[in-house]
């Protein structure tokens, strides 16, 4: 490393190794469950990002709302922590699932905001997991005239929009 990179060449060094371990455990799920899947690692906004593209089967690893997703970021995210011995925010996307979730959620806080301006009136949404809470609340802070809060407790939190 050069001098002049400092810690956050260090920081991105971390993030490509955790991406590593985190594709070697999924690498060893998917030939255990004899899936067919192409893993791409990558690093964005200081978290690691791992893909799995490219097998018909691999909607089975998504789930219903993404819950079985949702759980194997989880194991993967141990794995690595388990290496590494520091905690991992890696952020686990299987068919294109997260990516077309996130860009509903971000229609979804669009509208929200639109509906909350015209009547004046606070809209409480769906419970949600923290991942789709985050895109939501982004996407209600770029309309003026709302704003938006979590309320309530996991697995039953949720976004409320209010009129400012």
């Amino acid at each position: 490393m050069r001098v002049d990179e400092g810690p956050a060449a260090s920081t991105e060094e971390l993030l490509v190794q955790e991406g590593d371990i985190a594709g070697d455990y999924l690498e060893r799920l998917l030939d255990i469950l004899d899936y067919d899947g192409d893993i791409d690692l990558d690093v964005e906004a200081s978290r690691a990002i791992i893909s799995i593209d490219g097998g018909e089967d691999l909607e089975k690893l998504v789930g219903p709302r993404g819950n079985v997703l949702e759980a194997l970021q989880e194991l993967t995210r141990l794995a690595v922590q388990q290496e590494t011995g520091t905690r991992s925010r890696l952020m686990l996307d299987i068919a294109g699932w997260r990516a077309d979730r996130r860009e509903e959620l971000r229609e979804l806080g669009r509208e929200t905001a639109q509906k909350v301006l015209s009547s004046g009136e606070r809209i409480r949404l769906q419970p949600m997991t923290p991942f789709e809470r985050k895109v939501v609340h982004d996407a209600v802070a770029t309309i003026k005239g709302v704003h938006s809060e979590s309320e309530g407790e996991d697995p039953r939190r949720r976004v409320v929009v209010f009129p400012q």
